[in-house]
């Protein structure tokens, strides 16, 4: 393998987006928890939603530190490694990653404040508020960034300039590119998915140790409900995303589901080794008849297989192949787990089970790892183009030496396995605690600690008197 400044500069950029969206997709979910769980608070005054709002927000406040400054890195890596895909793309790309800051990221982080510090500094109307604008704020950020890559997975709305630059020709059309409905759709599932096995995970972990935890408990029953909910919906919408490819970008769909000839009744492989060296698999597990359904609803449709696009234009078949394979096996996992922990909550509660507290433990990363499958899946399948159908991406590199491109890979993973490593072992002590004995410190900078609550360890004297928070915004 030929290591070149092309080469080095899509690993680290693979490196560092797989780094980045483990944090958008778990802050995503978790913001939109944590507005649930204020607004049952608010609701019911159970305590137990109040003890399970202080703790996660410890977790939402160090994830999204993580995520932006993973983010900016990236952001920094369009001119350093990619000055010739930014120069061509500046005029549409451009307002759409600024627009994903100045209306998604400012939100955030002007309300996260208000989140962190004005618990008694504010009432509790306006600080619910604050949490739902935060959540508001994350699924906005969502939008622009799958707007910006749906353009360059499928672009629409744009003209070429006499200088060669790609600029829009109708906003509307670039903004809502024909995939990006369903590419929104399928992220934002696969956000709360990834964060209700995190808190599944988490609250399982603490059941084994203690079954009568009431926080962790409600967190359990909470999250079952979710993925109970959530990971069948995301298999419907992944089949459209699917089917959807299959007219898009029908090299990617030859790639995901390993097939070399174009035929009518196209197998299903459920496990294959695609070479593309002998152009076919080398072995293949597969069901006659069933990918042709899979991808286009019916058995008889011709489907394209590899064969038919250039050499030059397919993309990675191995990777992309298992990757998608990783991804819809962790989906079946899940919505099986969810119908067995709905079918424990009617028969006397999950905290009963060991297997089941035992399997949502170990399922707890599961949608990170999702996660970045089906972003390989994606990005990997989209290639040879950094902008699908008009730019390849080895015409999109900036003109650096390899040993420029080494040395900051290097770097990155020299910084990223020390920074992310401790926040990470300091997010993985704080599921270890829990929710009642984490919140025997001080939740977080300015959260105040509600009276007889799990919550608080010693009320002073200010804490005698009444919430502050009973009062109106």
């Amino acid at each position: 393998m030929d290591f070149d400044a092309l080469l080095l500069s899509r690993l680290q950029f693979a490196f560092t987006i797989a780094f980045h969206i483990i944090f958008p997709a778990f802050t995503i979910g978790l913001a939109s928890y944590l507005a649930v769980l204020e607004g049952l608070w608010l609701y019911t005054r159970r305590e137990v939603f109040k003890t399970l709002y202080l703790f996660w927000l410890k977790v939402f406040a160090l994830s999204f530190g993580m995520g932006v400054v993973s983010g900016v890195v990236m952001s920094y890596e369009f001119g350093t490694n990619w000055s010739a895909f930014s120069v061509k793309a500046a005029p549409i790309m451009g307002p759409l990653l600024a627009f994903e800051v100045l209306a998604a990221f400012f939100l955030e982080a002007s309300f996260l404040g208000v989140m962190l510090f004005g618990w008694k500094k504010v009432g509790p109307k306006l600080h619910f508020a604050a949490t739902c604008l935060v959540a508001f704020g994350t699924l906005t950020s969502a939008f622009w960034i799958i707007s910006a890559n749906s353009w360059m997975q499928h672009p629409a709305g744009y003209m070429v300039l006499a200088d060669g630059r790609l600029a829009a020709s109708d906003w509307m059309a670039a903004i809502f590119s024909p995939s990006f409905p369903n590419r929104l759709a399928h992220m934002v599932l696969a956000a709360y998915l990834t964060t209700s096995l995190v808190v599944g995970g988490a609250s399982a972990w603490i059941l084994l140790k203690d079954p009568t935890q009431p926080e962790s408990k409600m967190a359990l029953r909470m999250a079952i409900g979710m993925f109970a909910i959530v990971a069948p919906l995301q298999l419907v919408v992944g089949d459209l995303s699917g089917k959807q490819v299959e007219q898009l970008q029908p090299a990617k769909l030859a790639a995901i589901e390993a097939f070399w000839e174009t035929r009518p009744a196209q197998p299903f492989h459920a496990v294959a080794w695609p070479d593309r060296k002998i152009e076919a698999n080398r072995w293949e597990l597969s069901i006659p008849g069933l990918g042709s359904w899979i991808t286009t609803g019916r058995t008889d449709a011709v489907v394209k297989g590899l064969k038919d696009f250039p050499k030059a234009d397919r993309p990675p078949v191995f990777l992309v192949f298992w990757a998608f394979r990783v991804m819809v096996g962790l989906g079946v996992a899940m919505i099986g787990l969810g119908a067995w922990g709905v079918v424990l909550m009617f028969r006397g509660g999950p905290e009963r089970s060991r297997l089941y507290l035992r399997a949502t433990t170990l399922m707890g990363p599961a949608g990170f790892v999702a996660v970045i499958s089906g972003w390989i899946v994606a990005e990997v399948g989209r290639q040879p183009w950094v902008i699908y159908g008009i730019m390849r991406t080895a015409d999109g590199v900036s003109p650096v030496k390899v040993g420029a491109v080494s040395a900051s890979l290097l770097a990155f993973m020299l910084v990223y396995a020390v920074v992310f490593s401790v926040g990470g072992l300091y997010i993985l002590r704080l599921f270890a605690a829990g929710p009642a004995l984490a919140g025997l410190q001080e939740p977080a900078p300015g959260l105040a600690r509600a009276p007889g609550s799990a919550l608080s360890a010693a009320p002073d004297e200010g804490e005698l008197e009444a919430d502050p928070r009973e009062g109106d915004a």
